[in-house]
């Protein structure tokens, strides 16, 4: 192989390495997992049956939500619910839009969580999902997940997140 073909070839072949380094690099910061945990107190005021209860036995009702976090969120979130309960009392399920603005690990802006929650008998299944480009301000590209759990009457949460 004659030397300037060699030299330009192993130049192309750094670039092209140097390329996927920079790369790979960007990629690994994009996709690190922050969690931010802490509690939170809800309110939820009756915003009224929607329509009649059934014969069948089924309800249909719509709240508001208003929330108070603390610790690694420090903010407020509001919100709609819509609910329905059936005529066997340990079945239930709910779904929910959520605009939480705040601080969250030292970032302002606002995001929006979207729930849903099935409860059946004994069981219970709740996802909790950031509504994909909601962030705003230094959230802007925000995604993740948020589980919230209830100890005692005490609510806490646990945002697993990434942010670009």
């Amino acid at each position: 192989m004659r030397p300037v073909f060699r030299l330009a070839a192993m130049t192309m072949l750094l670039v092209v390495a140097a390329g996927l380094v920079l790369q790979a690099h960007a990629t690994s910061r994009e996709s690190v997992m922050h969690h931010a945990t802490g509690t939170f107190e809800v309110k939820m005021q009756p915003q009224g049956e929607i329509g009649p209860t059934g014969s069948d036995g089924n309800a249909l009702a719509r709240m508001s939500l208003d929330k108070t976090f603390s610790g690694a969120l420090v903010g407020t979130g509001t919100g709609e619910m819509l609910a329905a309960r059936s005529s066997v009392a340990t079945s239930a399920s709910y779904v929910a839009i959520e605009r939480v603005a705040g601080t969250l690990d030292g970032k302002a802006g606002t995001f929006v969580l979207v729930h849903r929650g099935v409860m059946s008998g004994d069981t219970q299944a709740l996802e909790v999902q950031i509504s994909p480009d909601s962030g705003t301000g230094a959230l802007k590209g925000i995604a993740g997940t948020l589980v919230i759990r209830i100890e005692g009457g005490q609510h806490f949460y646990d945002l697993a997140y990434t942010l670009p």
